[in-house]
């Protein structure tokens, strides 16, 4: 058997913090029959999760209807809202091309698998806790279906089945990275233990997608490239960003010469794709092209640096912010070809991951807050060390906070309405992000510094295609 690495023995960190508890694991230490790795990083990933739940019980008390209370407690979620302003309490499908219902309802501007998760969600609280049918609330206004009787019992039920659902997939993520490097399972805890995971996990949806993209690179590293590719695809009809996995696949590939790797991960990626949005396609073109228009046609907005241009005085067009984006993104990413190419040793697919998404985030017109977690799983499998980890997320806590305190209107400065500290904490943010890069640059292009390298040789080991070995890390 693989011995494992002991983290308190690994992590200078965690070396430091055991001191207080006996100190680091002797050698004539005994492992838990029970408490396996991977038990102890699910316990910890389900405690994060009630935590992030606990603290949005603010406005789970005040059913959501305080603007003012849910950025003073910074417990804002897009869940309960989407209930009624996007039809879900007439359990209406989210790609219904009707005239009627598309005049009273914004269609869903999110990809195919959140539309499908939400709509479930609305049925399953229906079901549970509906208590008739949901016509009469045809008869009135989008801004009026929320005082109709049991919609708001039904709207809490609504963010129950999808806080449910979120906890399954971040258990599922949790579980997925405490298997991607077997000696390394408790690599894992950076995931299941993060504050950001605690403050975000709600917020949205986005764990689908995390949880998607965790199986992917278990996937990966047990060299199955067909499943790779159907969970990147289910990953990008859940939000775009699992796409830039591919990215990484194709610089391991083109190191090792994987032709037919490389296509059969990007042929099952888009016949996933293809798949999981052939029902919105067929039932609602018009409304199934939403989400791309959205994203094309909005301007500067909330968290991102062009954001604080606009507001500095920089003339920013929706127009310049989308063709400079578009470039620059595609220079990171070229960046990162030459530097995967040119590296020692074939990097690590959570290294290159983390880097060609991070760069799409500090190019991109938007940076919620819960954007965050689209890097957590690649960054934490990239550098897996508590000191890196917490100095990347101070800047992630610092955003969300003031991102609350900005949209309710609490940090003009003295001498006038600029929000100035909001931009500095957007730049802090994008710092502390770059400096993780430069981190994860750094190992790639002196592997020494790699610590799963140095402690899981078999992070290297991959199959045999034709003549060469590829490498799935």
């Amino acid at each position: 058997m693989t011995e494992r690495v002991q983290p308190s023995l690994d992590d200078p960190v965690l070396t430091a913090l055991s001191e207080g508890i006996g100190g680091p694991v002797g050698g004539h230490a005994r492992p838990a029959r029970w408490w396996t790795p991977v038990r102890v990083v699910l316990a910890l990933a389900a405690l994060a999760f009630a935590l992030g739940m606990l603290q949005k019980q603010p406005c789970w008390a005040d059913d959501w209807t305080d603007g003012h209370e849910r950025y003073v407690a910074m417990c804002y979620s897009d869940v309960p809202y989407l209930y009624t302003g996007r039809g879900f309490a007439e359990l209406l499908w989210p790609y219904d091309d009707d005239a009627e219902v598309r005049a009273k309802y914004e269609v869903m501007e999110y990809p195919v698998g959140i539309a499908y998760a939400a709509w479930a969600a609305a049925h399953v609280s229906h079901w549970l806790l509906g208590d008739g049918s949901v016509e009469p609330r045809a008869e009135v206004g989008a801004d009026q279906v929320l005082q109709q009787p049991g919609v708001l019992r039904e709207q809490r039920g609504f963010v129950v089945a999808t806080t449910l659902s979120l906890a399954v997939a971040t258990l599922a993520a949790a579980w997925a990275l405490a298997r991607v490097h077997r000696r390394r399972p408790y690599d894992a805890a950076l995931f299941a233990a993060s504050p950001v995971l605690v403050v975000n996990a709600l917020v949205n949806w986005d764990l689908l997608a995390v949880a998607l993209v965790a199986g992917a690179l278990l996937a990966w590293s047990r060299q199955r490239p067909v499943l790779t590719g159907v969970l990147i695809g289910l990953g990008v009809a859940t939000k775009l960003y699992p796409l830039f996995l591919l990215g990484g696949i194709v610089v391991i590939c083109l190191r090792s010469r994987a032709w037919r790797t490389m296509l059969t991960v990007a042929a099952a990626t888009a016949l996933a794709w293809l798949l999981a949005n052939l029902p919105a396609m067929a039932t609602g073109w018009d409304e199934w092209m939403h989400f791309w228009r959205f994203n094309d046609e909005r301007g500067a907005d909330l968290g991102s640096l062009w954001l604080v241009l606009a507001q500095a005085g920089v003339p920013v067009s929706t127009a310049l912010v989308n063709n400079v984006s578009l470039v620059g993104f595609g220079l990171w990413c070229l960046v990162v070809l030459v530097i995967g190419l040119r590296a020692p040793e074939t990097p690590r697919l959570a290294q290159l991951g983390f880097l060609v998404v991070a760069g799409f985030l500090v190019f991109n017109k938007v940076y919620s807050p819960q954007y965050v977690l689209w890097l957590l799983p690649l960054a934490v499998m990239a550098r897996p060390r508590w000191r890196d980890q917490l100095a990347w997320q101070a800047g992630e806590l610092l955003y969300f906070a003031s991102v609350w305190w900005y949209l309710d209107n609490q940090l003009a400065s003295g001498g006038g309405t600029q929000p100035v500290f909001y931009w500095l904490a957007i730049i802090v943010r994008v710092a502390c992000e770059l400096w993780l890069v430069a981190v994860v640059v750094r190992d790639i292009r002196r592997p020494a510094y790699d610590v799963v390298r140095r402690t899981d040789p078999s992070a290297d080991e991959g199959p045999v295609e034709g003549r060469r070995r590829e490498v799935y890390a």
